[in-house]
């Protein structure tokens, strides 16, 4: 591909100093809730601005372990983004919670103002998703959530460093769940997660349900999981971190520039961009007519463009005994015939985004 997708080879492509740091660290046999992963979770809280980070072993985890520490069982009801990544729901349904859909809206994030409506007496928890690392409008949300009494996770896997008014993505709810998975922003070099919170309680709840409920290897407080984040992958994580603002800002530099472009050709719209909000691109989406000869078009020319998702969650067969339709999302359902996703990484070169650019100019005017 002339434009390809994934940009492992070029982000760690030369890590000599990684793999010095991985030897020494073998060598310690330190390999189960190490001293590593003890300060990677530190820099991860400090980075995000939270006093506590607990490391689990996947994205998914971070949602599921914070709902099951919040109690979260059997008959509740969780609300969540209809147009999200199948890990959400996967999350909410292994504790038997019932999922609420909720449209979306442009910004490719829940429709807050639709959220009254949606709330019931079963309702135990909502799960906002900062969807290709736009931010949910999280000032609405929290006076709606906190007038009913209900607690709010957040799905910030794809929104490490999102902000809304400078206030990070992950400090806004109960807990805020992130990915580590290798095409996140901040990644490791296996399926990673990591759990950001300021309340103790749950911070010393959470640290328990990761690793099976043991207290010390003797005592089990209580049943949970075997959710740890491998020690081995939280030294990459420490070696990458220090990196998470050049990368965000060199995503929205890339944005910024895609943007400007784009909006040049009629066929394209581009999401709104609010200016309070840090918007960091873990996905560049844009809304495009035609989109499924453009996207083959794209690919033909060595440009790797993907859609997030063709086919909503809703209407994906593990989901058909909730009954959704075609129509009752209609914001969703009209983005899977037009979102397309180019790429916007912090190793894209400019010559890498003019032809991306140009190509999609070429597939229009040849109409």
């Amino acid at each position: 591909m002339l434009v390809r997708y994934s940009y492992l080879q070029q982000q760690f492509g030369d890590c000599d100093d990684l793999w010095e740091k991985l030897k020494e660290f073998v060598c310690t046999s330190d390999f189960t809730l190490g001293k590593p992963l003890q300060e990677f979770e530190d820099k991860f809280a400090n980075l995000i601005g939270t006093n506590h980070a607990i490391g689990v072993n996947s994205g998914t985890d971070a949602i599921k372990l914070s709902l099951k520490a919040l109690g979260i069982k059997q008959g509740d009801e969780v609300i969540t983004a209809a147009n999200t990544f199948v890990a959400t729901v996967g999350a909410i349904n292994e504790l038997g919670a019932k999922i609420v859909f909720i449209d979306c809206d442009d910004s490719f994030c829940m429709n807050v103002n639709h959220l009254e409506n949606y709330i019931t007496n079963k309702t135990k928890a909502i799960v906002p998703v900062h969807f290709t690392g736009y931010m949910t409008n999280m000032p609405k949300l929290l006076e709606i959530s906190n007038r009913f009494k209900i607690p709010v996770i957040e799905d910030a896997c794809q929104s490490i460093l999102g902000a809304i008014d400078d206030k990070n993505a992950g400090t806004w709810g109960e807990t805020g769940a992130f990915s580590l998975h290798p095409l996140k922003n901040i990644n490791v070099w296996s399926d990673g997660g990591m759990i950001v919170t300021s309340n103790k309680d749950l911070y010393n709840k959470i640290s328990l349900l990761r690793n099976h409920g043991l207290s010390n290897r003797n005592n089990v407080e209580m049943l949970g999981y075997n959710s740890r984040l491998d020690t081995i992958q939280a030294v990459v994580g420490n070696w990458l971190l220090p990196q998470a603002h050049e990368i965000t800002n060199k995503r929205i530099q890339n944005a910024k520039y895609l943007d400007e472009q784009l909006s040049k050709i009629k066929q394209i719209k581009i999401p709104p961009r609010l200016k309070n909000y840090k918007i960091v691109y873990h996905l560049y989406v844009v809304l495009a007519e035609k989109r499924d000869d453009l996207l083959k078009y794209c690919l033909e020319k060595g440009i790797e463009a993907k859609v997030h998702y063709p086919v909503p969650i809703y209407n994906q067969p593990a989901l058909a005994h909730l009954g959704h339709r075609t129509g009752d999302f209609p914001v969703a359902d009209g983005h899977t015939k037009k979102i397309i996703t180019f790429p916007c990484d912090q190793h894209l070169s400019k010559v890498q985004m003019d032809y991306v650019i140009q190509t999609v100019r070429n597939f229009y005017t040849k109409e």
